[in-house]
């Protein structure tokens, strides 16, 4: 986007918080419906198979509408930047209130986390799939097979982790919804240590990361990529998403 684009959204932004014309805000909506249009992309994998993506994008423009109204410019924080963060928290709400996942499933991905975690305390490695099948007293078929159904729920767990820790926040929010700058070097350590859990990855596994979280492909499109089957890449994303929650858990509960 260029520079003279930004300055003229943020200029029709200021206006509106200035004067309150309803038109201007219908204006500021209509300019930045870009963040609408990346959080209900940059999700699909989570709700694409139970929601549809119209849903996804009405509740995503309500809480752009919430945000162009609650922004504060002088608390200096980027507008794209907190409507981003109200945009992407409204849909994984929205998400979370359909309750897609089979009970089973979600059962399932207790129990996996729970063996995971405990393997990977007795081995002090990564458990191999077939350790975890033995583990679980499942047949390995079966673990791989529940693995790629849980991937969805796998995928918001982590989300909402990211979200809840703050790592894709500038500052800590206050009473507001804003966040003041005392934050910063916090929310900096932990954004290192992000970078750190996804750094520790296995090759294939971090590309899988990068390929969902950072360019916002299919796990179709990323097996095609690989050259594996979408059920294979669910399974992939759904150990890395296991190591990177580990990673994390042990900082955040130090």
């Amino acid at each position: 986007m260029a520079d003279n684009e930004k300055e003229a959204k943020a200029l029709l932004l200021l206006r509106y918080k200035e004067t309150g014309d309803k038109a201007l805000r219908n204006g500021v909506i209509l300019a930045y419906m870009n963040i609408v249009k990346y959080a209900a992309l940059s999700t699909r994998n989570m709700y694409i198979k139970f929601a549809d993506t119209d849903d996804v994008i009405n509740e995503a423009t309500l809480a752009l509408m919430s945000a162009v109204d609650s922004f504060d410019p002088k608390k200096g924080v980027k507008f794209e930047t907190y409507a981003s963060i109200k945009v992407r928290g409204a849909i994984i709400d929205f998400i979370r209130r359909q309750d897609f996942v089979p009970r089973n499933i979600r059962r399932f991905a207790k129990e996996y986390d729970s063996a995971y975690s405990a393997l990977y305390g007795e081995l002090d490695r990564e458990p191999t799939p077939q350790e975890m099948a033995d583990y679980m007293k499942l047949p390995l078929e079966k673990l791989e097979s529940c693995t790629a159904q849980a991937a969805a729920a796998q995928t918001l767990s982590f989300e909402e982790m990211v979200m809840d820790s703050g790592f894709d926040i500038p500052d800590k929010a206050d009473e507001d919804g804003m966040w003041s700058p005392e934050a910063s070097i916090h929310r900096q350590e932990k954004m290192q240590y992000l970078a750190e859990a996804i750094k520790s990855l296995k090759e294939r596994e971090r590309l899988v990361i990068t390929l969902y979280y950072y360019e916002k492909l299919r796990f179709s499109d990323i097996g095609k990529v690989l050259d594996v089957s979408e059920s294979r890449v669910c399974q992939i994303h759904s150990q890395a998403v296991q190591k990177m929650k580990k990673f994390m858990s042990d900082y955040l509960n130090r």
